[in-house]
């Protein structure tokens, strides 16, 4: 039985295969126009309301940079009007999910954590293929 760290790993790789059909965007597609950048931007969107409705005055994202990195980013003002940001890096790794945040802290997520990482990235992926590629997803165990 897979662990969910393997289940993380193969729904963020895919197949080990170099074909991935997800990704493939037909040649007659409206999004052949389109950036990598804006195409981030589209799947962050998305991305940002996983976790629930976004507070008023906050900005979210949360996106797929590539095959191994994932990213949280949240802006937002605080009581004396100053800009406070929070951004965290998952990166993909042998040894499980690093967690990379502001001044140097580094830790592998664990326990519901990685649940809830797994469960929105999984979300994620299914709605990105939908609303963004206008593809099924594949299924994963």
């Amino acid at each position: 039985m897979p662990t969910i760290l393997q289940k993380a790993i193969k729904l963020l790789l895919g197949d080990t295969k170099p074909n991935v059909d997800w990704l493939k965007i037909p040649k007659n597609h409206q999004l052949k126009s389109l950036t990598e950048r804006d195409l981030i931007k589209l799947e962050s969107e998305i991305g940002s309301k996983l976790f629930g409705p976004i507070p008023e005055g906050r900005r979210r994202e949360f996106f797929c940079l590539d095959e191994k990195t994932w990213i949280w980013h949240e802006e937002w003002l605080d009581e004396q009007k100053h800009i406070k940001v929070a951004t965290t890096r998952y990166e993909i790794q042998e040894k499980g999910v690093l967690k990379v945040q502001e001044g140097a802290r580094y830790s592998f997520v664990e326990g519901e954590e990685l649940k809830n990482l797994v469960t929105a990235i999984h979300s994620y992926y299914e709605q990105v293929a939908r609303r963004v590629y206008g593809t099924e997803p594949k299924k994963f165990d």
